[in-house]
């Protein structure tokens, strides 16, 4: 099951359980978006067409950011007119949960939970560094090598005449 939405000017394929990375939309309510302007809907295999009634998407706010450095540069030959800019585009990652059509509902299904958080696991990884350190703390002394060789003598000044 698929359908085919508009957001942000341009035309997606969604599944449930896709994530796709949008033109900057709201947070909405929650973190949560609905589409309801859908182009298209897949039915049985093989077929697919304009929904009769009002089909919703709905999608869950992964992410908000914004996408890798494009380079604009400006350039006239022979007037000496350069000029560079820079743009970055701002997305927002959304994971399709739900597909409705006629009173069906696909949704995708659940994450899995994570058992640590990020805070947790950030002081688990000091506590881990901080052992390292305490161990090559309490380690002896490493044995000195081989002396140096003395350095290379350097040639005398040529005389002048």
């Amino acid at each position: 099951m698929y359908a085919v939405i508009r957001a942000g000017g341009k035309q997606y394929r969604v599944a449930p359980g896709d994530v796709i990375r949008l033109e900057s939309q709201g947070n909405g309510t929650d973190g949560k978006i609905e589409f309801n302007d859908v182009l298209a809907v897949s039915g049985e295999p093989g077929q697919i067409g304009r929904p009769q009634s009002g089909a919703v998407v709905t999608g869950q706010v992964v992410e908000q950011g914004r996408g890798a450095k494009i380079l604009v540069f400006h350039y006239k030959r022979k007037k000496q007119y350069k000029k560079l800019r820079g743009h970055r585009q701002g997305f927002t990652a959304v994971r399709i949960t739900e597909i409705t059509v006629d009173g069906q509902k696909f949704t995708a299904p659940e994450l899995p939970k994570t058992e640590a958080k990020p805070k947790q696991l950030a002081s688990v990884a000091i506590e881990e560094a901080a052992k390292a350190q305490a161990k090559v703390a309490r380690a002896p002394a490493a044995k000195k090598g081989a002396a140096k060789k003395p350095a290379a003598k350097k040639a005398a000044p040529k005389k002048k005449k």
